[in-house]
Protein backbone atom coordinates (compact mmCIF):
# COMPACT_ATOMS: atom_id res chain seq x y z
CA UNK A 1 0.00 0.00 0.00
CA UNK A 2 2.84 2.40 0.90
CA UNK A 3 4.47 1.60 -2.45
CA UNK A 4 1.28 2.47 -4.35
CA UNK A 5 0.92 5.77 -2.46
CA UNK A 6 4.56 6.57 -3.21
CA UNK A 7 4.06 5.83 -6.90
CA UNK A 8 0.92 7.99 -7.05
CA UNK A 9 2.83 10.83 -5.36
CA UNK A 10 5.58 10.64 -8.01
CA UNK A 11 3.04 10.68 -10.84
CA UNK A 12 1.25 13.69 -9.32
CA UNK A 13 4.56 15.50 -8.96
CA UNK A 14 5.43 14.87 -12.60
CA UNK A 15 2.01 16.12 -13.72
CA UNK A 16 2.38 19.27 -11.63
CA UNK A 17 5.88 19.85 -12.97
CA UNK A 18 4.69 19.53 -16.56
CA UNK A 19 1.78 21.83 -15.83
CA UNK A 20 4.13 24.52 -14.57
CA UNK A 21 6.24 24.48 -17.75
CA UNK A 22 5.51 27.17 -20.35
CA UNK A 23 3.37 25.85 -23.21
CA UNK A 24 5.20 25.77 -26.52
CA UNK A 25 3.30 27.42 -29.36
CA UNK A 26 3.90 27.68 -33.08
CA UNK A 27 3.91 31.48 -32.93
CA UNK A 28 7.68 31.64 -33.16
CA UNK A 29 8.05 28.73 -35.57
CA UNK A 30 9.05 29.36 -39.18
CA UNK A 31 6.19 28.84 -41.62
CA UNK A 32 6.36 26.10 -44.26
CA UNK A 33 5.27 26.75 -47.83
CA UNK A 34 4.86 23.79 -50.19
CA UNK A 35 5.13 24.61 -53.90
CA UNK A 36 4.10 22.01 -56.43
CA UNK A 37 6.81 22.45 -59.10
CA UNK A 38 10.33 23.85 -59.29
CA UNK A 39 10.00 26.79 -61.70
CA UNK A 40 7.16 28.35 -59.69
CA UNK A 41 9.08 27.42 -56.54
CA UNK A 42 12.13 29.41 -57.61
CA UNK A 43 10.08 32.63 -57.59
CA UNK A 44 8.41 31.73 -54.29
CA UNK A 45 11.84 31.23 -52.70
CA UNK A 46 12.98 34.63 -53.94
CA UNK A 47 9.80 36.24 -52.64
CA UNK A 48 9.81 34.82 -49.09
CA UNK A 49 13.59 34.67 -48.54
CA UNK A 50 14.40 33.23 -45.12
CA UNK A 51 10.99 34.10 -43.66
CA UNK A 52 9.65 30.62 -44.46
CA UNK A 53 10.84 27.17 -45.42
CA UNK A 54 9.94 26.32 -49.02
CA UNK A 55 9.44 22.68 -50.02
CA UNK A 56 9.13 21.71 -53.70
CA UNK A 57 6.90 18.67 -54.32
CA UNK A 58 7.70 17.71 -57.93
CA UNK A 59 11.45 17.14 -58.39
CA UNK A 60 13.13 19.54 -60.80
CA UNK A 61 12.98 18.15 -64.33
CA UNK A 62 10.14 15.68 -63.81
CA UNK A 63 7.03 15.97 -65.95
CA UNK A 64 4.33 17.59 -63.76
CA UNK A 65 1.61 15.97 -65.89
CA UNK A 66 2.82 12.47 -65.01
CA UNK A 67 4.27 12.82 -61.48
CA UNK A 68 2.54 11.04 -58.59
CA UNK A 69 3.06 12.09 -54.93
CA UNK A 70 4.56 9.91 -52.20
CA UNK A 71 3.20 9.59 -48.66
CA UNK A 72 5.79 12.18 -47.55
CA UNK A 73 4.61 14.62 -50.24
CA UNK A 74 1.02 14.25 -49.05
CA UNK A 75 2.07 14.74 -45.42
CA UNK A 76 4.00 17.91 -46.34
CA UNK A 77 0.91 19.34 -48.04
CA UNK A 78 -1.39 18.50 -45.13
CA UNK A 79 0.99 20.14 -42.62
CA UNK A 80 1.85 23.20 -44.75
CA UNK A 81 1.20 26.76 -43.65
CA UNK A 82 0.44 27.46 -47.31
CA UNK A 83 0.41 25.43 -50.54
CA UNK A 84 1.25 27.17 -53.82
CA UNK A 85 0.10 25.35 -56.94
CA UNK A 86 -0.26 26.10 -60.64
CA UNK A 87 -3.79 24.83 -61.30
CA UNK A 88 -5.61 24.12 -64.59
CA UNK A 89 -4.76 20.44 -64.32
CA UNK A 90 -0.98 20.78 -64.54
CA UNK A 91 -0.44 18.81 -61.31
CA UNK A 92 -2.99 16.13 -62.15
CA UNK A 93 -1.56 13.76 -59.54
CA UNK A 94 -2.33 16.27 -56.78
CA UNK A 95 -5.88 17.29 -57.68
CA UNK A 96 -7.66 15.08 -55.11
CA UNK A 97 -4.99 15.64 -52.45
CA UNK A 98 -5.22 19.42 -52.75
CA UNK A 99 -9.02 19.30 -52.58
CA UNK A 100 -8.85 17.26 -49.36
CA UNK A 101 -6.20 19.57 -47.91
CA UNK A 102 -8.45 22.58 -48.51
CA UNK A 103 -11.30 20.80 -46.71
CA UNK A 104 -8.95 20.30 -43.74
CA UNK A 105 -8.29 24.04 -43.69
CA UNK A 106 -4.89 24.15 -45.43
CA UNK A 107 -4.62 27.46 -47.32
CA UNK A 108 -4.00 26.88 -51.04
CA UNK A 109 -2.85 29.59 -53.46
CA UNK A 110 -3.59 28.69 -57.10
CA UNK A 111 -1.44 30.78 -59.44
CA UNK A 112 -3.74 30.57 -62.45
CA UNK A 113 -6.56 32.18 -60.46
CA UNK A 114 -4.66 35.48 -60.64
CA UNK A 115 -3.61 35.73 -64.29
CA UNK A 116 -5.20 36.17 -67.69
CA UNK A 117 -5.50 32.54 -68.71
CA UNK A 118 -4.57 31.77 -72.30
CA UNK A 119 -6.94 29.52 -74.23
CA UNK A 120 -6.21 27.37 -77.27
CA UNK A 121 -7.03 29.33 -80.41
CA UNK A 122 -8.28 28.25 -83.79
CA UNK A 123 -5.58 26.99 -86.13
CA UNK A 124 -2.97 26.49 -83.41
CA UNK A 125 -2.40 22.83 -84.09
CA UNK A 126 -3.77 19.53 -85.27
CA UNK A 127 -7.54 19.04 -84.77
CA UNK A 128 -6.94 15.73 -83.00
CA UNK A 129 -10.14 15.63 -80.96
CA UNK A 130 -8.23 15.78 -77.66
CA UNK A 131 -10.11 18.01 -75.16
CA UNK A 132 -6.85 19.75 -74.21
CA UNK A 133 -6.37 20.77 -77.84
CA UNK A 134 -9.95 21.89 -78.48
CA UNK A 135 -10.41 25.57 -79.23
CA UNK A 136 -11.05 27.32 -75.92
CA UNK A 137 -9.16 24.83 -73.72
CA UNK A 138 -7.26 26.50 -70.84
CA UNK A 139 -3.47 26.41 -71.07
CA UNK A 140 -1.66 25.74 -67.75
CA UNK A 141 1.94 26.44 -68.96
CA UNK A 142 2.07 29.95 -67.54
CA UNK A 143 5.79 30.10 -66.70
CA UNK A 144 7.03 30.88 -70.22
CA UNK A 145 5.84 34.49 -69.92
CA UNK A 146 7.63 36.62 -67.29
CA UNK A 147 4.86 39.23 -67.19
CA UNK A 148 2.30 36.54 -66.41
CA UNK A 149 4.57 35.34 -63.60
CA UNK A 150 4.79 38.93 -62.40
CA UNK A 151 1.03 38.86 -61.76
CA UNK A 152 1.51 35.69 -59.72
CA UNK A 153 4.19 37.39 -57.59
CA UNK A 154 1.92 40.37 -56.85
CA UNK A 155 -1.02 38.16 -55.83
CA UNK A 156 1.12 35.80 -53.76
CA UNK A 157 2.73 38.70 -51.90
CA UNK A 158 -0.75 39.80 -50.83
CA UNK A 159 -1.66 36.29 -49.64
CA UNK A 160 1.61 35.93 -47.71
CA UNK A 161 0.71 39.10 -45.85
CA UNK A 162 -2.92 38.25 -45.11
CA UNK A 163 -2.57 34.48 -44.58
CA UNK A 164 0.85 34.12 -42.95
CA UNK A 165 1.58 37.67 -41.69
CA UNK A 166 4.81 37.71 -43.73
CA UNK A 167 6.17 41.01 -45.02
CA UNK A 168 7.66 40.42 -48.48
CA UNK A 169 6.88 43.84 -49.93
CA UNK A 170 10.49 44.77 -50.69
CA UNK A 171 11.20 41.43 -52.36
CA UNK A 172 7.96 41.67 -54.31
CA UNK A 173 8.94 45.07 -55.71
CA UNK A 174 12.42 43.80 -56.58
CA UNK A 175 11.02 40.71 -58.29
CA UNK A 176 8.51 42.74 -60.29
CA UNK A 177 11.31 44.97 -61.57
CA UNK A 178 13.45 41.91 -62.33
CA UNK A 179 10.64 40.33 -64.36
CA UNK A 180 10.07 43.59 -66.25
CA UNK A 181 13.78 43.66 -67.05
CA UNK A 182 13.68 40.02 -68.13
CA UNK A 183 10.81 40.76 -70.52
CA UNK A 184 12.82 43.59 -72.11
CA UNK A 185 15.91 41.41 -72.37
CA UNK A 186 13.91 38.65 -74.07
CA UNK A 187 12.62 41.17 -76.59
CA UNK A 188 16.22 42.15 -77.36
CA UNK A 189 17.28 38.51 -77.73
CA UNK A 190 14.38 37.94 -80.14
CA UNK A 191 14.96 41.11 -82.17
CA UNK A 192 17.16 39.44 -84.85
CA UNK A 193 14.44 36.83 -85.47
CA UNK A 194 11.98 37.92 -88.14
CA UNK A 195 8.28 37.61 -87.34
CA UNK A 196 7.94 35.35 -90.39
CA UNK A 197 10.38 32.90 -88.77
CA UNK A 198 8.62 32.80 -85.39
CA UNK A 199 6.86 29.50 -85.98
CA UNK A 200 6.80 26.80 -83.31
CA UNK A 201 6.44 23.05 -83.56
CA UNK A 202 7.03 21.53 -80.12
CA UNK A 203 6.81 18.26 -78.22
CA UNK A 204 3.42 19.28 -76.83
CA UNK A 205 1.59 22.59 -76.58
CA UNK A 206 3.79 24.08 -73.87
CA UNK A 207 4.88 27.45 -75.30
CA UNK A 208 1.53 29.16 -75.76
CA UNK A 209 2.17 31.98 -73.29
CA UNK A 210 5.59 32.70 -74.80
CA UNK A 211 4.04 32.64 -78.27
CA UNK A 212 1.30 35.06 -77.29
CA UNK A 213 3.68 37.49 -75.60
CA UNK A 214 6.39 37.51 -78.28
CA UNK A 215 4.50 37.13 -81.57
CA UNK A 216 5.16 33.47 -82.34
CA UNK A 217 2.77 31.31 -84.33
CA UNK A 218 1.92 27.88 -82.94
CA UNK A 219 1.99 25.48 -85.88
CA UNK A 220 1.47 22.21 -84.04
CA UNK A 221 2.85 19.63 -81.63
CA UNK A 222 4.05 16.04 -81.82
CA UNK A 223 1.63 15.29 -78.99
CA UNK A 224 -1.35 17.41 -80.08
CA UNK A 225 -2.32 18.27 -76.54
CA UNK A 226 -1.53 20.56 -73.63
CA UNK A 227 -0.78 17.44 -71.56
CA UNK A 228 2.03 14.98 -72.30
CA UNK A 229 -0.29 12.15 -71.26
CA UNK A 230 -2.06 12.20 -74.63
CA UNK A 231 -1.07 9.71 -77.30
CA UNK A 232 0.57 10.17 -80.68
CA UNK A 233 -1.23 8.72 -83.71
CA UNK A 234 -0.02 8.17 -87.27
CA UNK A 235 -2.77 10.45 -88.57
CA UNK A 236 -1.70 13.24 -86.17
CA UNK A 237 1.91 12.97 -87.36
CA UNK A 238 0.83 12.97 -90.99
CA UNK A 239 -1.21 16.12 -90.42
CA UNK A 240 1.72 17.73 -88.58
CA UNK A 241 4.07 16.89 -91.47
CA UNK A 242 1.81 18.81 -93.85
CA UNK A 243 1.67 21.82 -91.48
CA UNK A 244 5.47 21.87 -91.16
CA UNK A 245 5.94 21.84 -94.92
CA UNK A 246 3.21 24.38 -95.68
CA UNK A 247 4.52 26.83 -93.08
CA UNK A 248 8.22 26.30 -93.97
CA UNK A 249 9.07 25.58 -90.33
CA UNK A 250 12.81 25.72 -89.62
CA UNK A 251 13.02 23.54 -86.49
CA UNK A 252 11.07 20.92 -84.58
CA UNK A 253 11.53 21.24 -80.83
CA UNK A 254 11.43 18.11 -78.72
CA UNK A 255 11.04 18.39 -74.94
CA UNK A 256 10.28 16.60 -71.69
CA UNK A 257 7.52 14.02 -71.93
CA UNK A 258 7.40 13.69 -75.71
CA UNK A 259 8.65 10.97 -78.02
CA UNK A 260 12.17 11.62 -79.29
CA UNK A 261 11.69 8.82 -81.80
CA UNK A 262 8.55 10.45 -83.22
CA UNK A 263 10.36 13.80 -83.44
CA UNK A 264 13.32 12.27 -85.27
CA UNK A 265 11.02 10.42 -87.66
CA UNK A 266 9.03 13.51 -88.64
CA UNK A 267 12.23 15.56 -88.82
CA UNK A 268 13.70 13.03 -91.26
CA UNK A 269 10.55 12.97 -93.39
CA UNK A 270 10.32 16.76 -93.63
CA UNK A 271 14.04 17.52 -93.77
CA UNK A 272 13.68 19.82 -90.72
CA UNK A 273 16.22 19.73 -87.89
CA UNK A 274 15.16 18.49 -84.47
CA UNK A 275 16.33 20.54 -81.48
CA UNK A 276 15.97 19.53 -77.84
CA UNK A 277 14.37 22.28 -75.77
CA UNK A 278 14.19 22.58 -71.99
CA UNK A 279 10.72 23.86 -71.11
CA UNK A 280 10.22 22.34 -67.63
CA UNK A 281 13.54 22.28 -65.78
CA UNK A 282 15.44 24.92 -63.83
CA UNK A 283 19.14 25.33 -64.69
CA UNK A 284 21.97 24.62 -62.25
CA UNK A 285 21.74 28.06 -60.63
CA UNK A 286 18.03 27.55 -59.86
CA UNK A 287 17.09 30.95 -61.31
CA UNK A 288 13.95 31.62 -63.30
CA UNK A 289 15.66 34.42 -65.26
CA UNK A 290 18.42 32.05 -66.40
CA UNK A 291 15.83 29.45 -67.37
CA UNK A 292 13.89 31.90 -69.55
CA UNK A 293 16.90 33.47 -71.25
CA UNK A 294 18.36 30.05 -72.07
CA UNK A 295 15.02 28.90 -73.46
CA UNK A 296 14.66 31.93 -75.72
CA UNK A 297 18.29 31.88 -76.88
CA UNK A 298 17.93 28.22 -77.90
CA UNK A 299 14.75 28.98 -79.83
CA UNK A 300 16.38 31.90 -81.67
CA UNK A 301 19.49 29.90 -82.53
CA UNK A 302 17.35 27.12 -84.00
CA UNK A 303 15.03 29.36 -86.03
CA UNK A 304 17.17 32.17 -87.42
Amino acid sequence: MKYICFLVSIILAIVLLIGCQPVKTSMGDKKTIVVTYSILGSLVKELVGDQADVIISIPNGQDPHEWQPSARDIENINKASLVVCNGLGLESGLTTILTKAKLRGVPVFTATDYITVRHVGAGEGIPAGDPDQAVGAADPHIWTDPLTMQKVVVALNHQLKTELSLNAEAESQRLQEELNGLNQEIQQILSPLAISDRKLVTGHESLGYLAERYDFKLIGAIVPSISTQAGVSASDLAALKILIQENKVKAIFTELGTSAAAAEAIGKETGVKVVELNTHKLPADGQYTTFMKTLVINIVEALK
